[in-house]
């Protein structure tokens, strides 16, 4: 059984992340073009491409309400890493909708492409993992450490939806490129989970 991580182990490992992320994911997906031929995307890579994006960009929110704030190195680190890298995925999944004559609008429905509901889907703002209404305003208003814990807890959940939509879509999926992405994505993301879980029992554990 490995040792627990120091603080400085921590704060490197979460800090060049980002770097090491940002590279696989522009390795993993190719250059994007546009205005070239692409083979018509099934349900499966739509859907997929439409509902993370949602999904992150309820994750770049929640990033843009600790960074600045007093939550400690540790969690400045991880809500940067999540956000730069975020960032660049969800460019690079409307950039594909759109060559594919998609719309790159928020969905008021998700997941029917996993089957859910006979195809029915559910409503977006009930996806797996979302934080709620409640939950981003409690976010919003925590303080220091607190914020940080209350970030970390909400954000390893955001991941644990995000993982099995992204596994879903290495299985479903048409287009390479959508599978590899989705692949990069659920290996991120359960990696982070694992250190946002080190954090929880260790700096940010309760007092």
């Amino acid at each position: 059984m490995s040792s627990p991580l120091s603080r400085r182990d921590l704060l490197q490992t979460l800090s060049i992340g980002t770097v090491g992320v940002a590279v696989g994911v522009a390795g993993a997906v190719g250059v994007h073009t546009v205005g070239h031929a692409v083979a018509a995307p099934t349900e499966a890579d739509i859907g997929f491409c439409t509902d993370m994006t949602m999904h992150h960009l309820q994750a770049l929110a929640m990033c843009q309400r600790v960074l600045g704030r007093p939550t400690g190195d540790l969690v400045q680190a991880a809500a940067s890493e999540v956000l730069q890298t975020q960032a660049i995925e969800v460019g690079t999944m409307r950039a594909w909708l759109a060559d594919w004559g998609q719309s790159t609008d928020v969905p008021e429905r998700a997941m029917g492409w996993m089957g859910m509901n006979d195809g029915a889907g559910m409503p977006a703002a009930m996806m797996p993992g979302l934080a709620s209404e409640a939950d981003m305003r409690a976010l919003a208003t925590a303080e220091g450490w607190e914020q940080g814990r209350l970030w970390l807890t909400l954000m390893r959940a955001h991941h644990v939806g995000g993982v099995d939509m992204a596994n879903a879509a290495v299985s479903m999926a048409d287009a390479e490129k959508v599978r590899r992405l989705a692949s990069v994505q659920a290996r991120v993301q359960t990696y982070e989970i694992e250190q946002y879980d080190v954090l929880l029992s260790q700096d940010y554990a309760d007092a």
